[in-house]
């Protein structure tokens, strides 16, 4: 067994670091509207590396570890923003279906796509959404109220996919896409964290699903491409920590949510970039 190989020590090290990934996640996914996968995956990433996850798989593991970790940490932040009215539940309607099947597709092509695809996504998603936060303004915007119907679905089936490739709730695409359209930071944040929901159950599955025929390249404790002793670790410290994320987005103003959440998202594409390089 891989985890019988690993020191005491070493592995006390793993334990403190992945409850303090969950107490990370948790405040992320309440401020920022998102499940924590662009921390998550990383973090999971050197874990499951130190105790000799193949490279074939590992990052298959770590982001259908990271959709499961986000199931129940999405449901806290959706239901603490939603008891605040600040969800807007005609978007969900609209992207839920085109999400899921999105969700779908991503995860029935993850379990053959090389690990440096999905390295890719994250840098390719996070680095235009940080630029948008960062140096972008009101002016930038391709209209003042949401399109069609059609080009919404559109968007919420590229937001599907996406996340299914990178383990994300789509809390930062989602966000991206209404910011372009004069939505709301709050109320954007309050709506992705509802598509969250969406995404991360169906992509949870379709992962467990996936990983079963590579079951002997797993570490134990792992149904399909999800590491159960990751989730069991997680979970607590997210759902713990995630409405004190809520409470301090609604107090922070504006421009200082999106200057966070941007510095957020280009220290995570960095991370992936040099990962990528290196792989």
């Amino acid at each position: 067994m891989i985890l019988a190989s690993v020191p005491l020590n070493e592995l006390l090290w793993l334990i403190g670091a992945l409850l303090g990934a969950g107490i990370a996640t948790g405040l992320l996914a309440g401020i920022f509207g998102v499940g924590g996968g662009a921390i998550i995956v990383p973090v999971l990433y050197e874990v499951f590396r130190l105790l000799g996850v193949p490279e074939e798989v590992r990052m298959q593991l770590c982001i259908g570890t990271s959709l499961a970790i986000i199931v129940p940490t999405s449901i806290s932040s959706f239901r603490a923003h939603l008891a605040k009215g600040a969800v807007d539940m005609d978007v969900l309607k609209i992207w839920a279906l085109p999400v899921l099947v999105g969700v779908l597709l991503g995860g029935y092509l993850a379990p053959s796509a090389p690990p440096s695809v999905f390295k890719l996504v994250f840098v390719a998603v996070t680095s235009t959404l940080a630029i948008r936060l960062l140096f972008g303004n009101d002016n930038w915007r391709l209209a003042d109220s949401l399109p069609g119907k059609a080009a919404m679905r559109a968007y919420g089936f590229g937001i599907g996919v996406a996340s299914a490739l990178m383990g994300v709730g789509g809390g930062a695409m989602s966000n991206f896409v209404q910011a372009l359209y004069g939505g709301k930071i709050h109320r954007s944040i309050a709506t992705s964290a509802g598509l969250g929901v969406i995404i991360s159950i169906p992509g949870m599955i379709a992962y467990m699903i996936g990983g079963w025929p590579k079951m002997e390249l797993l570490p134990p404790f792992s149904l399909g491409f999800v590491s159960l002793i990751g989730v069991s670790l997680m979970i607590p410290a997210t759902i713990f920590t995630a409405p004190w994320g809520v409470k301090i987005a609604h107090a922070m103003p504006k421009r200082r949510l999106e200057i966070a959440f941007g510095i957020f998202l280009a220290v995570v594409a960095g991370r992936f970039l040099v990962s990528a390089l290196n792989g």
